[in-house]
């Protein structure tokens, strides 16, 4: 579409970027610290963000941070079911059979984590993200996964990863047995307003343009219509690079990220 206008090797704002190609903005680096300190402490975490924010992108961060011979990551991307279904989710991610009623899955679990963090000395970190979805009753299950108060340290890591709609839902009093066990929350915003040309920048230096082609009204125009949320971002600039491109435009202005608004709207 535009790769040939700009001498592009791919889509720069299209691509899964791999974890060390990813932009440090202020908030994924704080969430890193936060994360890589509630490894540490194998406790209960939470990050919350809206749509696009980059939640998955700071798991992604978090994975390839831990040293395979010490932790292993185990990842649940969704569970709408009941807290049946969320143990055969887990039990898949940590290659176990599936049991038939929800007592022998819980001990299977739990048997799991105690072998591989006493045995195998590897910590166990359980990520289960789209949280905002999990049932009351389900919630309250993975708090018990992490029930070790008879051994002499923590076994199991566990990261609620969803929506800010689930930060409410974790302050109903419902939940205030699993609230207190939180040690790290997070709320992951979006890029910074002067971190937004540094991470357009970035994108299309990995593509091959080492020069920048938003203008700075477009950046702040950019910065406007999505409020620095990644995902929004790269759809936006990639439709205003091909804005630009249908009329041979050298550089994006704020009137190309208007139209590429508009076509997204």
């Amino acid at each position: 579409m535009y790769l040939n206008h700009f001498g592009l090797t791919h889509y720069p704002f299209e691509r899964a970027l791999e974890p060390d190609e990813l932009f440090a903005s202020s908030a994924v680096c704080e969430a890193q610290v936060r994360l890589t300190h509630l490894v540490e402490l194998r406790g209960i975490g939470l990050i919350t963000g809206e749509v696009g924010s980059g939640k998955t992108t700071a798991c992604r961060r978090l994975a390839a941070a831990l040293h395979p011979g010490l932790h292993r990551l185990f990842y649940v991307p969704l569970s709408t079911g009941n807290v049946m279904d969320m143990y055969k989710a887990i039990a898949w991610q940590l290659g176990l059979p599936v049991e038939r009623n929800r007592a022998a899955a819980y001990r299977a679990i739990h048997t799991e984590v105690c072998r591989l963090a006493v045995e195998c000395r590897i910590h166990p970190v359980l990520v289960v993200d789209e949280a905002q979805h999990l049932r009351n009753d389900v919630l309250e299950d993975l708090r018990l996964l992490t029930n070790y108060e008879m051994d002499a340290a923590p076994r199991l890591c566990l990261l609620l990863v969803g929506l800010t709609e689930l930060r409410r839902r974790l302050a109903m009093a419902v939940h205030e047995s699993l609230a207190q066990r939180i040690v790290v929350r997070y709320h992951l915003g979006g890029l910074a307003r002067d971190e937004l040309g540094a991470y357009l920048d970035h994108r299309l230096k990995l593509a091959g343009i080492s020069v920048p082609l938003f203008e700075p009204g477009a950046v702040e125009a950019l910065y406007q219509a999505t409020h620095g949320l990644p995902r929004k971002v790269n759809r936006i600039a990639h439709y205003a690079l091909s804005a630009a491109a249908l009329v041979k435009a050298r550089q994006i202005d704020p009137e190309h990220v208007h139209r590429a608004v508009e076509e997204v709207q």
